[in-house]
């Protein structure tokens, strides 16, 4: 691995570089399926087969069980899986739970051989899957509903690489950027669909079973809308009360304390006294600020930390902190995230190891029952004759990121290749469904599973933590679905419903306190204390971004010439984070 130890010293000068140079051991960690013609592959490549049928390996370090034969060894089933309908699978295979003594990748195999691709029906939970049939020499790659496992594949010759994660397949993919996921992470702060950054990498996308070798893509779930007109706010509140309480118990560990981040925000709050309501062990709350001098929100997590007598840790961000750790956290990124809280992520879970293996949060709150940065596109819709923008073009724009500065930003040659290249967001958005539906199922098909989830996944388990997302559950995600949008998003009055669903378990102040959003202070942070350090970093010639973007407009940002927005910090921060991706993870 070739990394830039001259620009990465403008980050860290010290501890990073070491922390970068065991990155191959790292991911040496993920298990990796390779098919095809295998027997032309160097013996480096094959290290560490822990099953082998012909010209399908699975490779993993010793002592993980990542596969399972089905019964009749027709099947052979790998990957990451956590089902919360165990019970009832069993049940429909007429096994007895007290006498099953596998775990639930033996269940796929068993569901597997009884009725095929069929059964991802009944799967409830969280799962990136290989499934291997031996007779017919067919392979799938599934990815569970709403996205909280991923699974990534190539091709490297004559063979095809899948791996969960997306570092583990550089040895067998090419440094070329795909510039299409270049331009849609520079709108979105991600790479949205199942483009990744590697021109020849893919991500199987979430609900569907990919089949090869003709790489048939089967949707075995999608998002529906099923609006359910008739009842009230108070039935539906209820309703959605009575499915929490069941997921949230499903997803707290057993015998063992529970974490949740807790922010003080009404999501958070709500999976918080959720879990304090039904754990029986102790319960740890994670909250953070970025010193004195800036604004927080202690003051409403700490009254929820106390309502629901939790432990409550605080945790001070410093501005040193934030630039630091930075290669840290894009070293454990599949694809780069622009989104400033992804430090602070890390750095929560790595005190919440310290008493918990599993940690909630309150992610999926704003996708599924309405956030207020809905409301900037629903007044687009209303008064967009005026406005005189295109309905995609405003939601792209509604991510405040950069959408709007590509023709500037980018070289002539490198937009030319991009400009016109359809949006992955355009099939979806002109879908027939109400409108603020599209675009809360947007933001659960696309930002849900490609930011989110992926952040959530990853940066948990890269401190050793289980990350679980109640309210991102696909059961919540479909009764979402069913809800009128009155009583989501009303004029000012936003997730109405949720609002409804917990209101006898939180405190007034927390329920009726207008939404904030965790805000990093990264316009302060350009300014004040990574001036210098961005400078050099950003605009050497040697940079990783150099090829693409003008150094003059990175330029002028820095330098913050006609900020009236204040965005600056944001986008600066979106182009550091590209950098340090690029630089930790290009071969």
């Amino acid at each position: 691995m070739n990394i830039n130890h001259e620009l990465l010293n403008f980050i860290n000068p010290k501890s990073r570089i070491q922390n970068l140079k065991s990155h191959e051991s790292v991911f040496s960690q993920s298990w990796r399926v390779a098919w095809g013609k295998i027997h032309t592959l160097t013996s480096r490549l094959l290290t560490d087969v822990v099953w082998q049928d012909g010209e399908f390996a699975v490779i993993s370090p010793p002592g993980q069980q990542i596969f399972r034969l089905s019964p009749r060894e027709d099947f052979v089933v790998v990957g990451d899986i956590w089902l919360t309908n165990q019970g009832e699978l069993l049940a429909k295979l007429g096994l007895i739970p007290e006498e099953f003594d596998g775990d639930d990748l033996d269940l796929v195999g068993r569901l597997w051989e009884r009725w095929g691709r069929e059964c991802l029906q009944l799967l409830v939970g969280m799962f990136s899957l290989v499934i291997w049939e031996r007779r017919q020499q067919r392979l799938w790659m599934i990815r569970d509903r709403v996205g909280a496992k991923t699974l990534y594949y190539t091709r490297h010759g004559a063979v095809q690489w899948i791996a969960p994660q997306l570092p583990s397949l550089s040895a067998y993919r090419s440094s070329e950027l795909d510039l299409v996921a270049l331009r849609d992470y520079l709108c979105c702060a991600f790479v949205p669909g199942e483009r990744t950054l590697w021109q020849d990498v893919k991500e199987v996308r979430p609900g569907t079973a990919v089949l090869s070798p003709a790489t048939e893509v089967y949707i075995y779930w999608q998002l529906q809308e099923n609006i359910s007109n008739q009842e009230s706010l108070e039935w539906h509140g209820e309703s959605l009360r009575g499915l929490l309480n069941q997921v949230v118990q499903e997803y707290l560990p057993t015998n063992q304390p529970v974490g949740v981040f807790l922010s003080g925000g009404l999501d958070s709050s709500c999976i918080t006294a959720l879990a304090a309501k039904f754990h029986s062990h102790p319960v740890h709350t994670y909250s953070i600020h970025f010193g004195a001098e800036l604004p927080n929100e202690l003051e409403f997590s700490s009254l929820v930390a106390q309502h629901c007598q939790t432990q409550h840790h605080i945790l001070e961000i410093t501005f040193a902190d934030m630039w630091n750790y930075l290669p840290q956290v894009m070293l454990h990124l599949d694809d780069p995230i622009g989104d400033p809280l992804t430090v602070p992520n890390l750095l929560l879970g790595k005190l919440a190891k310290n008493h918990v293996e599993v940690i909630l949060n309150g992610e999926g709150g704003d996708p599924c029952f309405g956030g207020p940065k809905n409301q900037p596109m629903l007044i687009n819709s209303l008064y967009g004759g005026v406005t005189n923008q295109d309905g995609l073009a405003a939601y792209l724009t509604s991510f405040k990121k950069c959408a709007d500065d590509l023709p500037q930003l980018l070289k002539p040659d490198v937009y030319h290749a991009v400009g016109e290249e359809k949006s992955v967001f355009a099939p979806d958005f002109n879908v027939n469904m109400n409108y603020l539906n599209r675009l809360m199922g947007l933001n659960i098909k696309y930002k849900g599973a490609d930011q989110i989830l992926t952040k959530v996944n990853n940066l948990t388990s890269a401190v050793g933590l289980t990350g679980r997302s109640p309210l991102f559950d696909q059961r919540v995600v479909d009764l979402s679905m069913t809800i009128p949008p009155i009583y989501k998003l009303s004029g000012v009055e936003e997730k109405a419903v949720l609002k409804q669903a917990v209101k006898d378990i939180l405190p007034p102040s927390i329920i009726h306190r207008p939404k904030s959003g965790m805000m990093v202070p990264v316009q302060l942070g350009f300014r004040k204390y990574w001036q210098q350090q961005a400078r050099k970093m950003l605009l050497h010639k040697k940079s990783a971004i150099a090829p693409y973007f003008q150094q003059q407009v990175i330029q002028d940002w820095l330098n913050y010439r006609g900020d009236i927005w204040g965005r600056y910090g944001v986008k600066l921060w979106l182009l550091t984070s590209l950098e340090v991706w690029l630089q930790v993870h290009q071969g």
